[in-house]
């Protein structure tokens, strides 16, 4: 079976040396010619891991038309882009082929799931299925063969299989899932509350204020994705509470770096002007607050995370308002 990732950034390269330690047949695809010229002559990623040492065997290139031999096409760019790469892979693939979706956001005109703009963009002769490999992970941690575990979910339980059986190994176990929508949209929330989450360490509050903060975070996850057809449980689990917790407890995370310089300056306005990294949560906070209001559904700290990024409130404010909010059984 052989594997084509798309995106030489740091997520990429790192599911690409899990295959590569299987001795898997995989190579990365990549725009970035320095990138991709260090992973083949240096054995690194130096602009994402500047001192680890990858798997000599990992080979990338610049050449897309790797894909035309593709079994598994792993997507490892962001949410934004995943559309444009989709109608590429639809002229050169030349059969059907699982996409392996990594991205955790909404489609940022129709506020489609991942899953949805993939088969949307894909016609059905070229694509077998969508897998969405999603859960509590970091890069900077797989890359060093740390303990992860993560979710394959798809609505083909045997193509869930193949993927999981795929990347699963000694450091990195793969669960499955069915739950396509509740999974999707909470690895894509979680990036909102984990903004939060920084603001608050950034204004200086603590252990209590975080505690307090993913266990409502989770509470307004799990109303959201259900009021969207997601299962109650399915935010019990590693794409639900597990990627929640460690996108707002980790230094590794970006949306937890994002809201902590925000809370830091007390406002949005340094940070989104001079900002050059992805941060999921910052588009994925305006999505969110639209779609609740347009169904009345209550998300508190979404809103208050949209007022902060887009309506220039001052943080300390927004989480003033939290606390004075009216007073109510749990």
């Amino acid at each position: 079976m052989t594997t084509v990732v798309i995106g030489s950034g740091s997520w990429g390269s790192a599911l690409a040396q899990v295959l590569a330690d299987k001795k898997e047949s995989v190579i990365i695809y990549g725009m970035d010619e320095a990138e991709i010229d260090d992973i083949n002559h240096n054995h690194r990623n130096s602009k994402y891991f500047p001192d680890v040492k990858l798997n000599e065997s990992l080979k990338a290139t610049t050449d897309i038309t790797v894909v035309k031999d593709a079994d598994v096409v792993v997507l490892s760019v962001p949410s934004i882009a995943i559309e444009s790469v989709c109608r590429q892979l639809a002229v050169l693939v030349e059969k059907q082929v699982i996409i392996v979706n990594t991205a955790k956001g909404f489609h940022p005109v129709t506020n489609g799931r991942m899953s949805d703009v993939i088969r949307a963009s894909m016609p059905k002769d070229k694509l077998r299925s969508v897998v969405s490999l999603i859960g509590p992970s970091h890069a900077e941690e797989v890359v060093i063969r740390m303990l992860t575990t993560i979710c394959a979910v798809s609505l083909s339980e045997e193509d869930a299989k193949i993927i999981q059986h795929l990347f699963s190994n000694d450091y990195l176990r793969i669960y499955r899932g069915s739950d396509e929508i509740g999974s999707e949209i909470g690895v894509a929330v979680k990036n909102a509350i984990a903004l939060a989450s920084g603001m608050l360490a950034g204004l200086g509050f603590g252990d209590n204020t975080r505690a307090a903060l993913i266990t409502r975070g989770l509470r307004e996850m799990t109303r959201y994705g259900v009021a969207l057809g997601g299962k109650a449980e399915t935010f019990m689990g590693l794409t639900g509470i597990g990627d929640l917790i460690v996108t707002c407890t980790s230094r590794h995370s970006r949306n937890f770096q994002a809201g902590y310089t925000i809370g830091k300056e007390g406002n949005a306005k340094h940070f989104l002007a001079t900002n050059t990294k992805t941060v999921e949560g910052i588009r994925t906070a305006k999505i969110v607050h639209e779609v609740a209001k347009q169904k009345g559904i209550e998300m508190p700290i979404v809103s208050e995370i949209y007022k902060v990024i887009y309506e220039d409130k001052d943080p300390v404010v927004s989480a003033n308002d939290l606390m004075l909010r009216d007073l109510k059984a749990e």
